[in-house]
């Protein structure tokens, strides 16, 4: 018997409306930044128009994303709502595998943004096994103080009181036939812009360290400080790498792609001593990632930052199983590195419309 789960981040999955580009350009769509409007009202109308025009391909591509990865239970990030996952299932996904997914999990999270985490599993995995969710908890309500989780390093990013994850840590307790498994939805706090000196993922390390810090003492307290032998997953967007693909060069003289090991990263936590594989590691060295980033020319890498970590119980029993990243939903923009390129989605653009930033990771285990 079998289970195929996926993570996927899928930018942004929400169903209304921002126009607080109105009065922060910042938080403006580049297009809008070339007109100017005369007044709130206007600027509206704008970006109700620019927003929708935009929705309906985006949202087509992320329903092929999904389709692609087939997934038995899917694990999603930044979906505002069941409401919303409702629309999008029935509008775009539907159309695509039709009455998929019968079991949806969302709760609000801590998230500013209302972007939370969600899982979808269907009525039965593909060899007819059932699923059931058995029971749901958030730990959106721990904080630094309750886990014992501040350290000195948080100063300058949180306070005692402060909750540790950015979002939250979404447990699943699922029973699959006759096995049980757990899943642990995930999205760390994110990186950002540099700041005085010290580049933009070094800074906000300290966030992502502590919630991987959470989330294996969460399960530990349940389950033991090395699993106990229970199958689980933690899969979601870390928001870091451990390693990357160094772009170098330009579209005259060609590009140059350049594997490099990191020394710290937040997964660490997750996979030091065995209590956790991420499993996209058995991909070869320059076929791992899950995400272009680029700030211009002189900064571009590729990287993963979305994980399945399978515990040790799992992937015993799935050790000739490879992982899936699907990339056709890439923009035309993301630099392929030598004999990965794919065949992108219909009407796929240059930076977009796309799929999303993300591409979903994929694997089918064993259950023995």
């Amino acid at each position: 018997m079998t289970v195929r789960i996926a993570t996927f981040n899928a930018e942004n999955l929400l169903s209304r409306f921002d126009f607080s580009g109105f009065r922060n350009e910042l938080r403006q769509d580049r297009v809008s930044q070339l007109y100017d409007f005369a007044n709130e009202a206007e600027y509206r109308h704008a970006e109700i128009a620019r927003a929708v025009s935009l929705t309906d391909d985006t949202r087509q591509l992320t329903a092929l994303a999904i389709a692609e990865a087939d997934a038995d239970i899917l694990c999603l990030q930044e979906v505002e709502s069941l409401d919303t996952l409702h629309r999008f299932e029935y509008g775009y996904l539907f159309k695509m595998i039709g009455d998929g997914y019968r079991h949806k999990v969302l709760i609000g999270g801590n998230d500013s943004r209302g972007i939370n985490l969600a899982l979808l599993a269907r009525e039965e995995t593909l060899d007819g096994a059932r699923i059931e969710v058995l029971d749901v908890t958030s730990h959106a309500h721990l904080t630094y103080e309750a886990t014992g989780l501040y350290t000195p390093d948080l100063h300058d990013l949180a306070k005692p009181h402060d909750k540790v994850f950015k979002r939250d840590c979404l447990e699943v307790d699922l029973k699959i036939g006759a096995k049980r498994l757990t899943v642990y939805v995930t999205h760390f706090k994110s990186m950002g812009s540099p700041r005085a000196g010290i580049d933009g993922r070094t800074w906000p390390m300290p966030g992502g360290v502590a919630e991987a810090r959470g989330v294996r003492q969460i399960i530990a307290r349940r389950f033991g400080a090395d699993g106990g032998g229970k199958r689980y997953v933690i899969a979601g967007d870390f928001n870091d790498y451990a390693e990357r693909v160094v772009i170098t060069g330009d579209r005259r003289n060609g590009y140059h792609f350049t594997p490099a090991i990191e020394a710290e990263s937040a997964v660490h936590v997750l996979t030091a001593d065995g209590f956790a594989e991420n499993v996209v590691q058995r991909r070869p060295e320059m076929d791992r990632w899950t995400l272009y980033h680029t700030r211009g020319p002189e900064e571009r890498h590729l990287c993963q930052l979305d994980y399945l970590l399978a515990s040790p119980a799992l992937t015993r029993t799935s050790r000739d199983r490879l992982p899936h990243i699907i990339r056709a939903g890439q923009p035309w923009r993301t630099l392929f590195p030598h004999g990965q390129a794919v065949d992108r989605y219909p009407r796929t653009g240059w930076d977009r419309p796309k799929a999303s930033d993300h591409c979903p990771v994929a694997m089918t285990f064993d259950l023995v």
